[in-house]
């Protein structure tokens, strides 16, 4: 009876020993820029076996992918994959947003003292919580063309983010990390100004450079998890697609042997049942709408800042002359709080006779301002999680759809379009069992599913369950 008892035992531990082995040596997260299942699924018979097709066919797919918060851009959606919360706890509301002392725009991860850095990044990353929990023995990298893509999706804690700088054609990092780099890199690492300003030839510099990382930093050699976050592009170089089955099937053919090649080359250097790939899209795409008028589609041009002098005149006859819209920037309006205060406004007040003014415009469906969208409905939520008391503007117009917005003051200008965004949420590897799931599911889910993957907390503001 004990041999029994004993074999018994040393099965089961035998069991909870190999599921703690189990934690992938390597996470490897994959955001690619405005891909889409539409154009995915196009293409599946040109693929090759190595990139897109295994991962449809081995990976946990997750069809009805979303982000729970609008508007989303390259910056934003990068933010909530790395930290499993929205711009309203994250602070990133977008690649640039005005700032209200200076009423000047600024970049996401400008930073006078490093160049660029995730100082406005208000919360932790998954790369952020697996250099805590391993005592900073964890190597955390991130790849990618674009700084914000690359710093953002790193976090605060990582050894080094890498980006391609278009204006000197060079890979550049940030100081923020280290004075230093290692020897495996050389800083003035140079591509061709082609290349720089392809993002389909930037895809393969990318993954070039990403597969450089692993193997000059050793990652995945040992029992602690490591992470490398690489953002991709699956957009059409010029932003402008008119025949989109012969323009696109060139970009995703071209991202397909790029993803082939990393997924091959990280596999080859740690193993297939040792690194977990997580794949997902920004969930926007960039593209120019052309004359509309000439198909007789309802469209028009709405004048924001014409609209804002407008706005000032209603106000001033009520309140008294002065200048209560400081100015404008994209499709917000930001009010001079200080003029407020002095005239002893009631602020709740005065935002509801704005809404009401200006949705009396033409070209505009719907006007939120701060307090509406802090009060928070279920009708305005996704806008809510979008939106920072402290970054947003006071007033933010929804154009109606098909409707150009100009600024002539900035020369902004964006057609407004509510288009959904079909992507998938894709994991591969590390014993994922493999399926295709209908249930909508939102990209905030990611970092807590890497998360207990490698035995870690999620993110500090993350408050979403994992996907499995």
């Amino acid at each position: 009876m004990n041999k029994y008892l004993a074999l018994f035992i040393a099965v089961i531990t035998g069991t909870e020993l190999q599921a703690i082995q189990l934690a992938p040596r390597l996470v490897v997260n994959i955001t690619i820029d405005q891909l889409r299942t539409d154009y995915l699924e196009a293409f599946t018979p040109l693929y090759n076996a190595s990139g897109f097709r295994k991962l449809m066919k081995d990976g946990r797919v997750y069809d009805v992918a979303s982000y729970p918060f609008s508007p989303v851009d390259n910056a934003s959606a990068v933010s909530t994959v790395a930290t499993g919360t929205t711009p309203y706890y994250h602070g990133i509301i977008g690649k640039r947003w005005l700032d209200r002392g200076t009423l000047r725009p600024i970049f996401c991860v400008d930073d006078p003292t490093h160049f660029a850095s995730p100082h406005r990044l208000m919360t932790s990353t998954v790369g952020d919580e697996l250099k805590v929990s391993t005592h900073g023995t964890a190597i955390v990298w991130s790849v990618a063309a674009s700084k914000e893509s690359a710093i953002l999706s790193a976090g605060h804690a990582a050894d080094g983010v890498l980006w391609i700088d278009t204006e000197k054609t060079r890979w550049r990092t940030s100081t923020y990390y280290s004075a230093t780099q290692p020897e495996w890199f050389k800083l003035n690492s140079s591509v061709t100004r082609e290349i720089a300003k392809n993002k389909q030839l930037t895809n393969d510099e990318v993954v070039d450079m990403s597969l450089k990382v692993v193997k000059g930093s050793a990652m995945g050699s040992d029992e602690v998890s490591d992470m490398l976050t690489v953002t991709l592009s699956a957009a059409n170089p010029d932003g402008t697609t008119t025949d989109w089955q012969t323009e696109m099937e060139s970009v995703y053919l071209q991202l397909d042997n790029s993803l082939g090649r990393l997924i091959t080359g990280i596999e080859q250097a740690v193993g297939r049942e040792r690194v977990l790939f997580v794949v997902t899209s920004t969930g926007y795409t960039d593209e120019q709408d052309g004359d509309l008028s000439q198909y007789r589609i309802p469209t028009g041009t709405f004048y924001i800042n014409r609209t804002a002098n407008l706005l000032n005149m209603f106000l001033s006859a009520i309140y008294g002359q002065g200048r209560y819209v400081e100015t404008c920037y994209a499709n917000q309006m930001y009010l001079n709080h200080k003029l407020v205060e002095q005239k002893r406004i009631n602020m709740s007040e005065l935002l509801q006779r704005s809404q009401d003014f200006l949705v009396q415009n033409a070209g505009i469906a719907d006007v939120y301002t701060s307090e509406r969208l802090l009060a928070g409905n279920n009708d305005i939520l996704k806008l809510r999680k979008g939106f920072s008391p402290s970054l947003s503007g006071d007033i933010i117009i929804e154009v109606a759809p098909g409707w150009r917005l100009l600024n002539e003051d900035t020369n902004e200008s964006f057609t407004s379009r509510s288009g959904y965004v079909p992507f998938p949420i894709i994991f591969f590897g590390a014993g994922t069992p493999s399926g295709r799931i209908q249930t909508p599911v939102t990209t905030d889910r990611i970092a807590p599913t890497i998360a207990k993957s490698i035995r870690i907390r999620a993110p500090n503001a993350c408050s979403t369950e994992p996907l499995f």
